[in-house]
């Protein structure tokens, strides 16, 4: 088996956080958003994953380097792509054309999911879905009576269903998927003026391939600050990886409420914690009441009572109560 993960993007529904660091290695409880993804797909997978290959933008060296250290932590060989255009998820997947043979799973590494499922890997594809009340946001699927993927219509205008395509794939022929999607680049076929998988997709089934559906318990989007809060809520009541608070924890009068995640080096004095919070590591908190919150790495926090706020690393905040979202490298005081 080999993982696809294209994230080129740089994320900016999730601005001021994103300026620093890409979108898919911000932090949902001490991991990143595609570390946990990899590893939740790797564990729904169940076998030896042979390689997991990065599409990304100009990331610089160090996040390279973290996102080989993630392939090599999972036992599979690791490997960059780039994308240097942004012409859609067709053209983004086909930047990894090099690694597309044999089983894949392609992931969009802006979403985690919660699901119990087994992945047969006979079928000729799967695509993972979830029913959404506003299905013209998304890519929608149709299905017939046998559970086989009828239609695939992006953003519809009109009803024609509520299957949402979450942006998690599964091709029992890599290399077949590979030829679609270069099908697609060499003749211009484009909607809304990109490369889209689906129009890939629809070729494939209009020449016998049949696509079935994975329903997946709950969907996570990390898109903006609000579902990157929320989904941090969900991760630290699901994940027992994540609901941690690490030995070299020093508590000063102060009341942790669970679920939390906090790193090495936290301080926290004469404050409330919790619950669902997230403490990047050799982080400070002083005299406040946080909740429902993210607060990342080397950052000082004085006299603050907040919720549903993010605070990005080495960033100092001294004020009254509030909600923001304030980035990286900030000094604010009030």
């Amino acid at each position: 088996m080999k993982i696809i993960i294209p994230m080129a993007g740089r994320g900016t529904r999730l601005r001021p956080h994103t300026l620093t660091v890409p979108k898919p290695l911000v932090e949902v409880a001490g991991k990143s958003i595609v570390r946990r993804l990899v590893e939740d797909l790797a564990a729904a997978y169940g076998g030896a994953v042979e390689e997991i290959a990065f599409i990304i933008g100009d990331f610089g060296e160090q996040a390279e380097a973290d996102l080989m250290e993630l392939a090599e932590s999972l036992g599979a060989k690791g490997s960059v792509y780039y994308q240097k255009e942004k012409l859609g998820t067709a053209h983004a997947i086909l930047c990894a054309q090099e690694s597309l043979d044999g089983n894949v799973i392609v992931a969009f590494a802006d979403t985690l999911f919660k699901s119990d499922f087994i992945l047969d890997v006979q079928q000729d594809g799967l695509l993972w879905v979830q029913k959404v009340e506003d299905p013209s946001a998304y890519g929608v699927v149709t299905l017939n009576d046998d559970g086989v993927i009828s239609e695939f219509v992006e953003k519809p205008t009109d009803f024609v269903s509520d299957l949402a395509i979450i942006g998690i794939y599964y091709f029992k022929d890599g290399a077949y998927l590979r030829d679609e999607l270069q099908y697609l680049i060499d003749n211009d076929l484009k909607d809304r003026g990109e490369f889209q998988i689906t129009d890939a997709l629809e070729n494939m089934k209009n020449k016998g391939t049949q696509f079935k559906t994975l329903a997946i318990d709950e969907w996570l989007d990390c898109g903006n600050k609000n579902a990157l809060i929320y989904a941090t809520e969900r991760v630290l009541e699901m994940k027992k990886d994540a609901a941690v608070i690490s030995d070299d924890f020093n508590a000063i009068n102060s009341t942790i409420i669970p679920p939390c995640y906090i790193a090495e080096g936290v301080t926290v004095k004469n404050s409330v914690i919790g619950p669902h919070v997230s403490i990047g590591e050799n982080t400070t908190i002083e005299s406040s009441v946080i909740s429902k919150s993210i607060v990342q790495h080397h950052s000082v926090v004085r006299n603050v009572v907040s919720e549903n706020s993010m605070i990005g690393s080495h960033t100092e905040y001294v004020a009254q109560k509030s909600e923001l979202s304030l980035g990286d490298f900030s000094v604010f005081h009030q």
